[in-house]
């Protein structure tokens, strides 16, 4: 085998560079770590370094590049049985379209994420995830699904914190 980098490296120098606010550094090494992966026949490693790559290029405002970055590994996960990893690819590809303005397409990425992450019994995440929903709804004055978004992630978290018992109280409200 050549002299190849082994994929922890790349991981290691990635975080190194996200930490340091270099995310066309860190995306670059993270791209190199799911190739290394891919080489080795680790198709869920590869994805996962794919999904990183994604958010650093987003972080580094090359919202194009991070799409095409996540772009298939929910597929991947979802073959394997992973659905937390499902949900959040799902979730990385709707902030891609979001920062390209596809906000349709972006909407729909966020529900699937959320269905899944729902099934995979992830609900902080899903409150998370359906939280970027109703921001996005929001900015589109859509203040009935912004409000229905919330409702259905707050109903799905088990250990509410005191701030999400007391969105509850405020979405469940009655009139």
């Amino acid at each position: 085998m050549e002299n190849q980098p082994s994929p922890q490296a790349s991981i290691d120098q990635a975080r190194q560079a996200y930490q340091s606010e270099e995310f066309a550094q860190a995306a670059q090494a993270y791209a190199q770590a799911a190739g290394i992966y891919a080489g080795l026949g680790d198709s869920l490693m590869a994805a996962e370094m794919q999904n990183n790559q994604s958010v650093a290029l987003l972080r580094a405002k090359k919202p194009q590049a991070a799409l095409a970055a996540v772009q298939g590994t929910d597929a991947t996960f979802a073959g394997a049985g992973d659905l937390r990893r499902q949900g959040m690819a799902l979730a990385n590809q709707a902030c891609a379209l979001q920062a390209l303005k596809r906000f349709p397409q972006a909407i729909d990425c966020f529900k699937a994420s959320g269905q899944v992450l729902e099934k995979a019994g992830e609900g902080n995440l899903r409150i998370d995830v359906m939280q970027l929903l109703a921001v996005l709804y929001l900015r589109r004055f859509k203040f009935y699904e912004a409000i229905l978004a919330l409702q259905s992630g707050l109903a799905g978290v088990k250990d509410p914190t005191p701030k999400q018992r007391f969105m509850k109280k405020i979405l469940f409200f009655r009139l």
